[in-house]
């Protein structure tokens, strides 16, 4: 449709997520024309130079945007939507791209306006920031989980999934809830561990130079996300934390049984945990 061919798209947070979205979109129609908003003067400048954007704007100066897709913090994003929703025009799409939803539906639940919402997690990302950080061949053959679909516009709906099946992206739908139970097993408790084994060796290995000579690549794997954005990072935490917790209760458990075996000296208890462990193959091979 002509709608998606000439589509004026406002970028709320010029960093990885939101500038990688524009590059893609870009690649899409030469015809769309980019609005960047960022608290971070710098991330404008850059956004700019680089093309992500064709103009800064402010926030309250969005009425010509026919899609704005938030890519900020997802605290900000509780506070900054429901307000946003308020002003919105008729015609005008909202989406986010978070990795926690509950907080974000239940501060939406009842707002008149709340079908110009979808609610969308693009699972795809890298442990770096900032809008140099944003890639032009992002999401391809990623997952994108649709929340609370029934909640959104069907045809508003339809325009969001032509983009990212565009992309290539296999799409899921799930309720809030759910999505964030699975993230919390998936995504956030990888984050917290490689935060975790980064700390560790930082505490024991205070020669720098050493870490460097022998980070092979079972460590650099491991400890990659430990780059991660603390801005990003620490609200998803904060808003998932009934899941999360739940989740670490169980990896301390599982860590705590690894060093109960070694102590007792329990070969045999140890190949079996990590015969165990293997099963994940099946799943993820």
């Amino acid at each position: 449709s002509l709608y998606f061919l000439i589509m004026k798209i406002a970028i709320v947070g010029v960093g990885l997520l939101g500038g990688s979205f524009a590059y893609r979109m870009r690649e899409q129609s030469d015809a769309h024309f980019f609005i960047g908003i960022d608290k971070s003067p710098q991330h404008l400048k850059k956004a700019l130079a680089l093309g992500i954007i064709d103009v800064i704007a402010k926030l309250d100066n969005l009425q010509d945007a026919d899609l704005i897709v938030l890519a900020i913090p997802v605290d900000e994003v509780v506070k900054l939507l429901p307000n946003m929703l308020s002003h919105i025009l008729p015609h005008q799409i909202v989406i986010d791209v978070s990795s926690s939803k509950s907080e974000i539906a239940k501060a939406i639940d009842q707002h008149p306006n709340r079908k110009n919402f979808v609610s969308t997690h693009p699972m795809w990302g890298t442990e770096y920031s900032g809008p140099e950080a944003a890639q032009k061949n992002a999401f391809t053959n990623k997952v994108c989980v649709i929340c609370d679909a029934s909640k959104s516009d069907a045809k508003k709906m339809a325009v969001v999934k032509k983009i990212y099946k565009q992309w290539k992206m296999t799409l899921v739908e799930m309720n809030s809830a759910e999505h964030d139970l699975h993230t919390a097993y998936i995504s956030h408790i990888s984050h917290i561990t490689s935060f975790a084994l980064a700390n560790t060796v930082l505490e024991k290995e205070k020669d720098k130079k050493k870490i460097f000579e022998l980070a092979g690549s079972g460590f650099q794997s491991t400890v990659r996300l430990a780059k991660s954005s603390p801005k990003m990072w620490t609200p998803v935490f904060q808003q998932n934390k009934k899941n999360v917790l739940a989740v670490l209760k169980e990896h301390i458990h599982q860590l705590q049984l690894f060093e109960t075996h070694l102590k007792k000296d329990d070969t045999q208890k140890i190949h079996d945990y990590i015969v165990s462990a293997n099963a994940i193959k099946k799943i993820i091979d």
